[in-house]
């Protein structure tokens, strides 16, 4: 798609095509052209692609999506509804909040991959040994009855909340890290500087869910609010697990982002 700032020139798009088969985006439901709307003006949002931050008008996003006005207008209402956007009397409709890309190609802490959007800050909520529950241990590979060291912190950007995150790190590992600035350094880059190791390979997986009453009150959103659950179990280089975390994320404040790549049969995964 071509950018959204610039008009075409006679203000008119072809949108229908001689075609042996039904278009089927005649067949549409106005419900349906207006999600399909929402989702690619979202995506802009988040890579920026309004610098002075004010929508073309309806008009022009009608013309872009071959839709009609009033499936604009619900596009803007369900965008407005998550927070992004919001219309402004004698100014049309400008960007109210910015998502984040996450990026999952490489293995790196919240302040490593947001570094070029602010600061990124923490408020340690907990620190210390727990026993671990059975299925924490058994990620860790440590032994029955064997201590971690659990964290627990609201990460920030620039002073918004934008992630609770729950971490768990085998005792030998995590000790050191307690004498540590846990507040402004990502534990990531603290486990290679205290165990002069260097980190390898991370298992993440990562569902959506409401926010609960404690993890709305914590990241300042309403309860229900749809989160992100991020679980990821990273490895230092020679497949020691060592960090073990539970990560909540707005998803009203963050998207996550990775670029694939597709084997071929028979090549190695």
């Amino acid at each position: 798609m071509r950018s959204l700032q610039r008009k075409p020139e006679d203000g008119r798009r072809l949108c229908r095509v001689n075609s042996p088969r039904p278009n089927p985006t005649e067949r549409r439901l106005r419900a349906d052209r207006a999600r399909q709307a929402a989702d690619v003006i979202r995506q802009l949002v988040v890579q920026r692609a309004f610098p002075d931050g004010v929508l073309p008008d309806e008009r022009f996003l009608a013309t872009e999506f071959c839709a009609s006005r009033n499936s604009i207008r619900e596009a803007l209402d369900l965008l407005r509804e998550e927070g992004l956007i919001e219309r402004v009397p004698g100014v049309s409709t400008v960007v109210l909040a910015q998502k984040y890309a996450h990026g999952l190609n490489q293995l790196m802490g919240l302040a490593e991959t947001l570094h070029e959007h602010g600061e990124v800050g923490n408020d340690v909520r907990a620190a210390g040994l727990v026993r671990p529950p059975g299925p924490v241990a058994q990620r860790l590979r440590l032994a029955e009855g064997e201590q971690v060291v659990y964290v627990e912190r609201l990460r920030r950007l620039n002073g918004l909340p934008l992630s609770l995150d729950l971490t768990y790190l085998p005792r030998d590992v995590g000790e050191p890290l307690l004498a540590e600035d846990l507040e402004n350094r990502d534990i990531f880059s603290l486990i290679e500087r205290t165990t002069g190791r260097r980190l390898g390979t991370a298992e993440v997986t990562v569902e959506a869910v409401n926010a609960d009453l404690h993890s709305a009150a914590v990241l300042e959103v309403p309860r229900g609010s749809a989160l992100l659950v991020v679980e990821r179990l990273s490895h230092l280089a020679d497949g020691r697990p060592v960090d073990l975390e539970f990560i909540r994320m707005r998803g009203d404040r963050l998207t996550m982002r990775a670029e694939l790549r597709r084997t071929q049969a028979g090549e190695e995964r």
